[in-house]
């Protein structure tokens, strides 16, 4: 009787759960603002998470929609986020009763010469003094191991934040591949256009080095002068092929990336298109609000939260285990000994087992857990690191390009007007065509540098998107 009270009481130890509570990821004292912040044109506003719609390039959204959907390397993510779901159930159906049914429907016979105890206890059994029987059993059978230390809580509790990591995990997989393809679009849409400009610079250096050569007919130009335009104009030549090979292997790019043949994109992307701009005002928000949202950081703290929780697991094995078996069925020797409900065997057993004697072995697993637990630690501190040091770089390059852009939109502003002005002097007889055709070769060169400096900046915000993780908020 003492015995039945005891297992009617350690049940009641099911409350308590061994291990470390885990209370969050440590505090890095991360100030209330980025240091270099100070920028006009970064500001706090309402985030985006389909961050690349900021662009208003609709091809681009486009491709962003076929990336998403058809990507090989976002199948491989989103299957290892189904792993993971999946080990949760297991983990939450091993907290649960295992019941079981079974039948048996068999014949026996004993040889008549059969002695000793087989021989006499088969008939004993069956109820018959019979050698030749049937045997008919329909029973259910339960197992159940009470979780009285925790152990299978913090083993569901591991799982569900290994599965949270694994949403992360995918959510940064997604936000880089956005990214990725943004860049490649934009390196696209500038080589096109520098392609452009290449071919129009090589037509206005062919009419130069014509006028010059036909000057050196007459005796007015040097044989200098044309060798000097001669190798200008083949320089200008020789940057055309490059940037051809340059855009063929973007569009291989972008395909790759939607998941598609080489070529599948060209007839969408051929049609040479202006770079998209960014916006004006870029949302930022402050540090810890940028931490919460980056996907990686939230990957790494339910990674954190995941190895605490299995500390805990290998803690619980150190105590006793208690486990219920129960059994119950009908049969006989008669078919019809299975229709008889009121007359079942029914059987209950509770067990419990307790490791003494496991020579360090639970203690090994511990520290093991413990370490795991700690590299966990440091590998978001490293996270969290990398995530300011990656927001502060992208925020320099971004407020350096913006910079940058509006220094060559000077420039190419004043070309445009040496330009025009040589066009006005041309026609009144002051200059000659080929003072003219220079000045306008500098527009080109101008309108060249312009555009890689804006194509540039678009790419600095994409990275400065993807060091704040905007792709996914939740």
């Amino acid at each position: 009787m003492r015995a039945y009270w005891l297992f009617a009481l350690l049940p009641m130890l099911s409350a308590c759960t061994v291990g470390p509570d885990y209370v969050g990821p440590p505090d890095k004292g991360i100030s209330s603002r980025f240091v270099r912040m100070e920028d006009t044109a970064v500001i706090a506003t309402p985030l985006v998470a389909r961050w690349w719609e900021t662009l208003d390039d609709p091809i681009l959204d486009g491709i962003e929609e076929r990336a998403l959907r058809a990507n090989p390397n976002m199948a491989a993510s989103q299957a290892r986020l189904r792993q993971a779901r999946a080990m949760l159930r297991i983990e939450r159906a091993n907290a649960a009763p295992n019941v079981a049914a079974g039948a048996l429907a068999g014949h026996g016979r004993v040889p008549e010469s059969g002695s000793g105890a087989a021989g006499a206890m088969i008939p004993a059994l069956v109820g018959t003094d019979e050698r030749s029987f049937d045997l008919y059993t329909a029973a259910f059978d339960a197992s159940w191991e009470i979780d009285l230390f925790g152990g299978r809580r913090r083993g569901v509790e591991a799982a569900t934040a290994t599965a949270q990591a694994a949403e992360a995990t995918l959510a940064d997989a997604q936000v880089s591949l956005t990214a990725e393809v943004a860049h490649a679009y934009i390196g696209l849409r500038d080589t096109q256009k520098r392609i452009v400009l290449a071919k129009r610079s090589v037509e206005l250096q062919q009419q130069m080095l014509d006028l010059t050569r036909q000057q050196f007919e007459r005796g007015v130009a040097s044989a200098l002068d044309v060798e000097r335009l001669s190798m200008q104009f083949e320089n200008t030549n020789a940057r055309v092929a490059p940037l051809v090979a340059q855009a063929e292997g973007f569009m291989n790019a972008l395909a790759w990336l939607c998941g598609e043949q080489p070529g599948a994109l060209d007839a969408i992307l051929d049609p040479p298109r202006p770079a998209p701009l960014p916006p004006p005002a870029v949302a930022i928000g402050d540090p810890e609000a940028m931490l919460r949202r980056r996907p990686d950081v939230r990957a790494a703290e339910r990674r954190l939260a995941a190895d605490t929780a299995r500390i805990g697991v290998a803690e619980a094995a150190r105590f006793p285990r208690l486990s219920w078996m129960g059994v119950i069925g009908i049969g006989g020797t008669q078919p019809s000994d299975l229709t008889h409900l009121d007359d079942f065997v029914a059987l209950g057993a509770p067990t419990l087992q307790w490791s003494v004697l496991n020579f360090g072995r639970v203690q090994g697993q511990i520290r093991q857990r413990e370490s795991a637990r700690d590299e966990a630690e440091a590998l978001y501190d490293a996270a969290v690191l990398g995530a300011l040091r990656d927001t502060e770089d992208a925020l320099a390059r971004f407020r350096a390009g913006r910079a940058t852009v509006a220094i060559l939109a000077r420039a190419k502003a004043s070309a445009d007007r040496s330009a025009d002005l040589m066009q006005q002097n041309y026609r009144a007889g002051k200059v000659s065509l080929i003072d003219a055709l220079g000045a306008e070769r500098q527009r080109i060169d101008a309108e060249d540098g312009l555009s890689a400096a804006t194509a540039g900046l678009t790419a600095d915000y994409v990275a400065l998107q993807k060091a704040l993780g905007l792709g996914w908020l939740d």
